[in-house]
């Protein structure tokens, strides 16, 4: 029995899903912003990644997410002010619906190997959130 399927043995088949520990709001750039404008991103709002999109309003737009981890793999290479999100983005964005299952938001994250997947609403394909590693590690806490 995996842990996920714990939980929902443990809370009576409710199990808990994505919109129940995601975050809600994404923080945003488009591909042509600096890592250091990024890095200033992460920092003043205090978040592990921010999305790569061309147009916040336009689900279409959603491309991909530049996390904390890739941030300071650039960083290594060479200067932040010379490299931009849409380089070192990992791409595509991979998005899941708010209803989805934790333990199906975990397959996604191992089997695109991602910390971060962009949470969008069911209709419009809009982001509309974050879930992450640490999200579902602090479910599993508590399992």
């Amino acid at each position: 029995m995996s842990a996920f399927t714990a939980i929902t043995a443990a809370n009576g088949d409710a199990s808990p899903r994505v919109v129940d520990v995601m975050h809600r709001g994404i923080v945003s750039c488009t591909r042509d912003a600096s890592l250091k404008s990024v890095a200033e991103l992460m920092a003043e709002r205090r978040v592990h990644c921010v999305i790569v999109t061309d147009d916040p309003a336009a689900a279409t737009a959603l491309w991909g997410i530049v996390s904390d981890l890739d941030l300071v793999a650039a960083a290594s290479v060479r200067g932040l002010e010379e490299q931009s999100a849409g380089v070192s983005a990992t791409t595509p964005a991979i998005s899941i619906e708010p209803q989805e299952s934790l333990q199906r938001a975990g397959y996604l994250m191992i089997r695109h190997w991602v910390s971060h997947l962009v949470v969008v609403e069911p209709s419009t394909r809009l982001p509309i959130g974050v879930i992450s590693t640490l999200d579902l590690a602090t479910i599993l806490a508590g399992a």
